[in-house]
């Protein structure tokens, strides 16, 4: 048996684009850049490198995500990544990752007027793949255990 999990908090990029199949089916897809901040040993500066994840939630949580989700709104997201190789328009090669969620966590306020809203509730968003069953979201990013 095989496993593999991504945990990513960011913020999103754009406001989420929610989308039906024709078998009635909910997909949202939105962008979540995640930061990394550090000091330069040599030049003792400040250094950050962002790294954008591409986001796709299936089913009623997709409908939650598009309701509630909003630009800049700060997210835990858990699920599957994937890297897409591509030439892009300057016909270099280049790559982009998709993640593939599972469970998608509020963190910080937006349209509910802030708080925690989780979503998820340990239930898979796709047809009985993996359940996940996570605690509630932490209050920040600095409460998170990892």
């Amino acid at each position: 048996m095989s496993w593999h999990q991504t945990i990513i908090v960011g913020n999103l990029g754009g406001d989420p684009e929610l989308k039906y199949l024709q078998s009635g089916t909910a997909v949202c897809n939105f962008s979540v850049a995640v930061s990394e901040r550090w000091r330069d040993r040599q030049s003792n500066e400040q250094r950050e490198k962002t790294t954008w994840y591409r986001v796709d939630v299936w089913g009623a949580q997709a409908e939650t995500c598009n309701t509630y989700l909003s630009k800049g709104r700060q997210v835990m997201v858990i699920g599957n990544v994937t890297a897409d190789a591509y030439m892009n328009n300057n016909g270099e090669a280049t790559a982009s990752l998709k993640l593939t969620a599972r469970d998608v966590r509020f963190l910080s306020g937006g349209n509910t007027g802030g708080g925690n809203m989780s979503q998820g509730g340990g239930q898979s968003n796709r047809s009985n793949d993996r359940a996940s069953n996570y605690s509630d979201a932490p209050s920040s990013v600095d409460d998170i255990p990892f």
